[in-house]
This record gives C-alpha cells, structure tokens and sequence, in this order.
C-alpha cells in the first residue's frame, strides 16, 4: 500500500501538532516495512526530517498552511504519486483531495473560540477566513474514510456539533508521552539558580488558554511566597508579546520565548508545579510530559483534563475562579514531602500509559483495516 502523510507541519516548532506529526512518522518507521510512505513536506521542515526506513520517502510540498496553494496545487502533487491512501494529521485537508484519506482532529478549537481577539485581521478578512474553516472541516470530516481523534471528549464534541458524522466512524487514538524519557538528554543548565522557586506555563497566549486566571491568582501567592516565581514559556507571537507587555512590572514573571527541548526538559524537571489554566484542550500533552518527568500538574476543571490526567493531577481548579487556583497552588506547596511524593509518583505511572508506539501501532491498525474492507 502507498501511504501519504502530510508532514507539513512536522517538527516541535510546529507545538502539539508538530510533534504528534514528528512521532507518528518516526514510530511507524520501527514498525512498517511493507508499506511504502510518501512524506510531504514543507521547505522550512524538508531538512529536519530524514528517513531511517527506506520504505519512507520525502516529497517536497511547500504550500502554506490553510491557503489557497494548498487547496489547489496540492491535491495535484498528491495524485502524482498514485496514493492508496492519505493521512492528514490536521483538519485542513484540501477540499478536491484526490484519493481516499484519513484525517487527525485534535479539538475544535477555532470551532468554538472564533473570537476576534484571537487574530489581526481586519473583521471581514476575519469572517472570511472563519468561513473558510468551517467549509474545511465538514469537508474533511465528510469524505474521510477514518476520523481519528486524541480523546474521547473530542470525539464527542465533534458528534455534538457535526451530526452527519457517523460515531463509528471516529477512533479515539491517544497521544504519547515518551518524548522526554530519556531524562539523560536533559541540558546541565542550573534553572534553580536562574529562576529560584518558580512555578510554569507552557503553550501559547491566545484567549482562551486563560492565562489571566494565572496571573492572577500568582498576584496573590506572591504576598505570601515572596520568593516564588512564575516562568512562562511560550511562542514569540503577538499574543506572547502582549501579556508579557501587560505583565513588565512584575519581576517574578520569566516570559521564556527560544528554549531548546534539552533545556526544556530540566525547565519542567526544575518546576515545583506545572500549572493549565485552559477553558478548551484537545488533549493536553505538555501535562502528561510534565508528569513523566516527575512534575506535579494543577488543571482547569474541564472535561478533556478530567478524562487525560484522571486521579493523578495534584489539583483541579475553576478556572473561572482566580481564587480557587491560588488555594489549589497554595494546598499543594502546604503539603508534605511524602504526600508530595506520592502525588508525583501517581503521575509518573499515568504518564508512562501514554505512548507514542502504541499511537503509531493503533493509526497502522487503521490504514491497514481500510486496506483489507477497501472503503
């Protein structure tokens, strides 16, 4: 069988996307050699992906993300190569797709936030360009063969709001969590000299990751623990900017915005908690890697950390309640060091349930049922 993989936004600079795409490919590599790959890239990720299978081959596929290039002269790169079946990783599947596909959604987010505070366009670029997504993802959900999705909350949320979509067709598929585990890799950089006692938040600054919730109630810790600090990484964007703006002033918030994996690996080692403030995931990963690592996760009360995290997280929260975060936060540096230890120890064991093998084996289970009921 000649697989596709749309591999344009492969690599871990591409965020929780980027490295489910990375991981696939690389997992299915150990485990496939009857099935031929054909990995589509884009020029600025071509070189960061190199075969180790010679079943996997690379094709150059630069056309941006959710543009028009990619609505049409990628179908024809595709049908060049004769494909028995394609896998997109994200929704933005081309709407003449040529061949049979298969299509990840990972969470409806900008089905349920289309705030305009989540861009810079101008309002009509805005609502044309939210239209565009939403032709998008029906298309890719209709014709699709396999709806693949990384929780069961996000296979129901796309039952609730697309009830065309047959449930037997969605296979909940979870991600991994083994990309930290050789803690060996972990840069010899001294964090606790650089940042102290701190607290962190990992991912991006857009609305609805609800960071204000954090700020907030870090504001009222810091009248009690003057010498903790909050360390926030994420990507340099116009929403990274913007908070970090707001929040010059306090010298015991770190925006990070250029960090390595080596270096984030001992950065989330180092953290005294990881704190998730969202109101909307689609599974969570940073969590769970958090966890693996022996970090303890405070969470928003919402229903996708409910079914990831489980029993294992040190804490749930409202996060409409800046209140409720700084008790849970507060509860838990209260703690003792055994009650803090078995805490660690629950999250570690559920972390390491998740992986990025077993993710891969159960997405070749899929191509290769396809293949046996010829859909």
């Amino acid at each position: 069988m000649k697989i596709g993989i749309d591999a344009r936004f492969y690599g871990i600079k591409n965020k929780g996307l980027g490295r489910y795409t990375q991981k696939l490919i690389e997992e299915l590599e150990k485990i496939d050699f009857e099935n031929q790959y054909f990995i589509f890239l884009k020029k600025s990720n071509y070189d960061d992906y190199q075969p180790k299978n010679k079943n996997f081959k690379k094709v150059l596929a630069n056309y941006p993300w959710y543009s028009l290039q990619e609505q049409i002269f990628f179908p024809i790169k595709i049908k060049k190569y004769k494909l028995d079946l394609m896998h997109y990783p994200h929704f933005n599947v081309p709407i003449f797709n040529p061949t049979k596909f298969v299509v990840t959604v990972h969470d409806l987010i900008l089905f349920h936030f289309p705030s305009r505070a989540a861009t810079l366009l101008n309002p009509l670029f805005y609502k044309i360009k939210q239209c565009g997504y939403k032709i998008v993802l029906k298309s890719a959900l209709k014709k699709s063969k396999k709806v693949i999705t990384v929780s069961n909350f996000t296979k129901n949320d796309i039952l609730k709001n697309f009830k065309f979509v047959p449930s037997e067709k969605i296979i909940v598929v979870y991600e991994g969590a083994n990309f930290y585990q050789d803690k060996q890799e972990a840069s010899q950089n001294d964090y606790y000299n650089y940042y102290g006692q701190y607290l962190l938040y990992i991912g991006n600054a857009y609305p609805h990751k609800n960071l204000k919730i954090l700020f907030d109630a870090f504001n009222l810790l810091k009248q009690e623990v003057q010498s903790l600090n909050l360390v926030i990484i994420g990507t340099n964007d116009y929403f990274f900017q913007k908070i970090k703006k707001e929040n010059n002033q306090n010298k015991n918030i770190i925006f990070i915005d250029d960090v390595d994996d080596k270096d984030l690996l001992n950065i989330i080692k180092n953290a005294l908690i990881l704190i998730s403030p969202s109101f909307y995931e689609g599974f969570g990963l940073t969590n769970v890697e958090a966890m693996l690592l022996g970090t303890p996760v405070i969470a928003s009360d919402i229903e996708i950390f409910q079914e990831i995290l489980k029993d294992a997280a040190a804490a749930f929260f409202n996060p409409s309640d800046s209140l409720d975060l700084f008790k849970k936060i507060k509860k838990f540096l209260n703690l003792s060091e055994d009650n803090k230890k078995v805490i660690i120890e629950r999250g570690i064991a559920l972390a390491q349930k998740y992986q990025w093998k077993k993710m891969a084996e159960e997405t070749l289970k899929i191509y290769r049922q396809l293949q046996i009921n010829k859909l």
